[in-house]
């Protein structure tokens, strides 16, 4: 359990917090969410003790151990990646270093037979005997395979050391478990690991996650960060997300009369009530709904973007053909002979382990670089337009601002004022004296979000998205996902958001080491199928 008592934290006259009163109790996990710059990972760090908070206290019941996901990906390079995951539980790694340390005493006397037998007690009772075997089971459930084990920590890749980091958090089932982002490098497979683990997690779990699907599927509550306060509210995040949009939309609506309001609050908690009722955290959000009452549910003062694509023209029938793309990069063969057909109304997510394939080949696709051999044909009535995973390119004029910026990528710059071009900013939030701002200011999620107030100016009716969800809050990705959604062209995408893909995607292809896997589905049809994933394991074991 973790008790928060009266919480304030400033930065000079910045307030991020004050007065936050929060319990966190066993058995139930806390997703915490806030727009970007809302201080979510300040907060589990005041929790976890690495920032002093100015005001208040945070407290958990003595003897309880915590968990926190490790952001220094360099702190335990010199280290075994066994040892890495067992030194999650501090007090018995010291144990076994000090264990080892006696049995290697040439002059190992009575004295120090005592002070063994007092550390292997110790050992014993905190299932010591288990540890490797513990540790290699999280390791392999996060896709770390056992020949790397031990290898050392510097010798692996960033998203290897990001899930060994997680194994080393999750180590020993810690009474308070703290993790920031812990899906981010994370494939699929690893997700739905860690989804089952924490499901079934005893303890007490807060988390902050830009991941829709994640948070509704292991979450009971929501700590929701907003001006400068913390409210908690029972629920996963689809929960606290339509019931806030709903009691919005009821306090605007002055017709309605309170009796009306209070029948439509109370049968959208008995409608979200009854779901709840699959799998152990789903049981806990129904018991926990059940006692809800309507006064509980407050609007969200949030503002959400408006997206919208709206192409100039409606494509043909032919959209794209590609034939045997192949190229190599730093030595390395990233596509192999890849070809497809591209249908109108497609709306395909690429898969696959290797994220610089998924890149190339949209990068190829817009002509940004070019293939080693194999070739790519757009149809004539095809009108595209691209956001890449890294937007540098787009913002080397940083001494422009926002208004002229974007009237650059305008079609009929000459033609087209101030207050059109305000208008495409101002659906991304960029309103009043915003769009002024200097470019060479904006964060990594403005720029973002710049990007898609140009993507819908272009009116294209094809779209190329590489990672479109990156850097946005869970505002701006619940718009963009129902601006895809209604999106009426073709759209060719890479993302690591379960419910942006299942939402928006007809068609998967994975690009494996052996080929693609190319089909018309759903993602959730796809994930669930064992018999693709078979299929797909396969391609994968050259």
């Amino acid at each position: 359990m973790i008790n928060v008592v009266d919480v304030g934290l400033s930065f000079g006259d910045q307030k991020l917090f004050e007065g936050v009163n929060l319990k966190f109790t066993p058995g139930n996990c806390y997703g915490v969410i806030g727009a970007n710059g809302s201080g979510k990972s300040t907060f589990l760090n005041i929790l976890s003790g690495e920032i002093d908070s100015n005001k208040g206290s945070v407290s958990m019941k003595p003897g309880e151990r915590l968990g926190v996901l490790k952001q220094d990906h360099y702190e335990f390079d010199e280290f075994t990646v066994l040892d890495t995951v067992i030194m999650g539980h501090k007090r018995l790694y010291e144990i076994i270093e000090e264990k080892d340390s006696l049995y290697a005493k040439v002059d190992f006397n009575d004295e120090d037979g005592i002070k063994a037998a007092e550390l292997e007690g110790e050992f014993a009772e905190l299932n010591g005997w288990d540890a490797e075997t513990n540790a290699e089971k999280l390791l392999t459930g996060l896709g770390i395979t056992k020949d790397i084990h031990s290898k050392k920590m510097k010798e692996l890749l960033g998203g290897e050391k990001v899930k060994v980091l997680l194994a080393q958090a999750l180590f020993g089932s810690p009474d308070n478990l703290l993790l920031d982002e812990p899906t981010n490098h994370l494939d699929f497979r690893a997700i739905t690991w860690l989804e089952d683990f924490l499901m079934n997690y005893s303890n007490t779990l807060i988390v902050v996650s830009h991941d829709r699907h994640f948070l509704n599927k292991i979450c009971t509550h929501m700590v929701d960060i907003d001006f400068g306060k913390a409210n908690l509210y029972v629920g996963n995040y689809d929960f606290w997300y339509e019931s806030s949009q709903l009691a919005l939309r009821l306090m605007n609506d002055q017709n309605k009369k309170k009796e009306e309001k209070i029948k439509e609050l109370q049968s959208f908690i008995d409608r979200f009530s009854s779901n709840a009722s699959k799998a152990k955290q789903a049981t806990s959000r129904k018991k926990a709904l059940d006692k809800i009452n309507v006064e509980d549910i407050q609007p969200s003062s949030r503002k959400y973007p408006f997206v919208v694509f709206t192409p100039e023209r409606e494509a043909g029938k032919n959209i794209l053909v590609v034939e045997g793309i192949t190229k190599t990069i730093d030595g390395v063969k990233v596509l192999d002979n890849v070809s497809f057909v591209i249908n109108k109304g497609d709306k395909v997510i690429f898969l696959g382990k290797n994220d610089l394939a998924k890149t190339t080949l949209l990068q190829i696709l817009m002509e940004e670089i070019e293939p080693d051999s194999g070739t790519f044909k757009w149809g004539v009535t095809t009108s595209r337009a691209y956001l890449p995973k890294d937007n540098t390119e787009y913002f080397k004029d940083n001494e422009c601002n926002l208004i002229d910026w974007l009237r650059g990528y305008s079609k009929d710059q000459d033609e087209q004022g101030e207050q059109f071009i305000r208008g495409f900013l101002g659906k991304m939030l960029f309103s009043g004296d915003e769009p002024l701002k200097m470019v060479k200011v904006l964060s990594g999620g403005e720029k973002v979000r710049c990007m898609f107030s140009k993507l819908m100016l272009s009116q294209a009716n094809v779209l190329l998205l590489d990672e479109p969800t990156n850097h946005l809050d869970l505002e701006s990705i619940q718009a963009v996902n129902d601006g895809l959604a209604s999106f009426k062209g073709t759209l060719l995408f890479t993302s690591h958001d379960h419910n942006f893909i299942q939402t928006i995607s007809n068609r998967v292809i994975e690009i494996t080491p052996t080929g693609l896997f190319d089909r018309k589905i759903f993602f959730d049809e796809f994930l669930e199928s064992d018999e693709i994933q078979k299929e797909i394991d396969e391609m994968y074991e050259v």
